[in-house]
C-alpha cells in the first residue's frame, strides 16, 4: 500500500512581498524571516540583493514563485554611491585597497566616459560576487584565497545618469540594466577609465521588472502587522516563557501582491467561467474577439478573480504550459 505524502507546514498562501531590504541582511536570511512571520508553505526570490546593498527584494509565496523567472529576467534600477581615488578587491567596502589615486575626475570627464556605459557592453564580473566557476561560487573561492578568474559577459546597461556630486569625492549615479549586470563592475571601469579608481560605498535596488518604490514593505511594517495578529498571553503564560503565535493573519496579508503582478509585460487572457475549468484541466480555448492575438509566445490567463495559467497563443488558441491551482 503506497504512503501517503506528509502533509506540507504552513499556510498555502499565494502573492508576492516586495520587502525593502535592510543593509547587513542576507537574502536568503530575509526569505526564512518572511517565511517565518507569514507561516507559508513555500517560498522564494526573484533576484540577490548582496548584504552590503539595501532596497527591493521581491519575496515569493505559493503559486507566485512560478512566475519568478519573469521578474529575474526583467530590468532592474540601483542607485549608487562611488567614492573615487581608491580601487578594492571587492569594489566595494568589505574589500583592502587593490590600488589607488590622487587623481579626482570632473564633471564633464564623469558625463564623457559614461557614455561608453550605455547600450550592450563587456563587463567583467567583480571577484567576489554569485558567478560559478566549476560550479563553485566566486566569492567563495575568493575567500579561500584562491586566483579567481572570471570571463567578461555581454550585459545591457539601458540608462545610466549621473545624479548627484555631493563633494570631489564621489559621484551618484541610477542604473537602469538587465539581468547579470552588476553596478560594482561599472564603478570599477568608470574608476580605471577615469584614471582615478573607484568603488561603490553605497548600493540600492529600487526597481526589479513591474515592481516599484510604491510597492516596497520594510521589515518594521511586517512585524509591526504580526504584533497585530499575534495572540493575548496572560500573565502566567508569559511567567511561563510562552510565546504569541500569530492568530489573524490579516493584517500581514494585506501586503500580498498577486502572483499575475510579475507578469505585467505578457499578454493577459480574460477567460469565462467555463474557458477557466477547460483550462484548469490542462485544455487549449479557442481566443474570441477582434483583438484577440493569433500568435503570442509568452501570456497569461486569469479567471476565477486570481492567475489561472501560464502558456502561449498559436493560431487563436491559448495553450497552457503551467496550471496554477489546478491539476498540475
Amino acid at each position: 500500500m503506497a504512503r501517503r505524502g506528509k502533509k506540507p507546514k504552513g499556510r498555502p498562501i499565494n502573492g508576492w512581498v516586495i520587502l525593502d531590504k535592510p543593509k547587513g541582511m542576507g537574502s536568503t536570511d530575509a526569505v526564512a524571516k518572511l517565511k517565518r512571520l507569514y507561516f507559508a508553505q513555500k517560498t522564494g526570490h526573484a533576484g540577490t540583493l548582496d548584504p552590503l546593498a539595501s532596497g527591493m527584494l521581491p519575496i515569493a509565496f505559493g503559486d507566485a514563485t512560478k512566475t519568478v523567472p519573469f521578474v529575474m529576467d526583467g530590468r532592474k534600477v540601483y542607485r549608487f554611491t562611488v567614492r573615487w581615488g581608491a580601487e578594492t578587491t571587492t569594489d566595494d567596502t568589505e574589500g583592502t585597497v587593490a590600488q589607488s589615486s590622487e587623481l579626482r575626475p570632473s564633471e564633464a570627464d564623469i558625463r564623457l566616459a559614461m557614455e561608453d556605459y550605455v547600450g550592450e557592453i563587456s563587463q567583467v564580473p567583480p571577484t567576489f560576487s554569485a558567478i560559478k566557476i566549476a560550479g563553485e561560487r566566486a566569492y567563495d573561492l575568493a575567500r579561500e584565497g584562491e586566483v579567481v578568474e572570471i570571463a567578461a559577459r555581454t550585459v545591457s546597461v539601458h540608462r545610466l545618469e549621473l545624479k548627484a556630486l555631493p563633494d570631489a569625492e564621489t559621484a551618484v549615479f541610477e542604473a537602469e540594466c538587465g539581468k547579470g549586470t552588476y553596478v560594482r563592475a561599472i564603478a570599477r571601469d568608470l574608476g580605471r577609465d577615469l584614471g582615478c579608481y573607484g568603488h561603490v560605498i553605497d548600493l540600492r535596488r529600487v526597481s526589479v521588472g513591474g515592481f516599484t518604490e510604491d510597492d516596497m514593505v520594510t521589515l518594521d511594517d511586517l512585524e509591526a502587522a504580526a504584533d497585530e495578529g499575534r495572540e493575548t498571553l496572560d500573565a502566567e503564560s508569559v511567567e511561563a516563557g510562552a510565546t504569541a503565535r500569530v492568530v489573524d493573519y490579516g493584517p500581514l496579508d494585506e501586503y500580498l501582491i498577486n502572483p499575475e503582478a510579475a507578469l505585467s509585460d505578457l499578454y493577459e487572457v480574460m477567460l469565462s467561467e467555463e474557458q477557466a475549468g477547460r483550462v484548469l484541466s490542462g485544455n487549449s480555448v479557442l481566443l474570441r474577439g477582434r483583438d484577440a492575438p493569433a500568435s503570442c509566445d509568452e501570456a497569461f490567463a486569469t479567471g476565477h478573480g486570481r492567475l489561472i495559467a501560464l502558456g502561449s497563443i498559436d493560431q487563436g488558441q491559448f495553450h497552457p504550459r503551467r496550471v496554477f491551482g489546478g491539476r498540475g
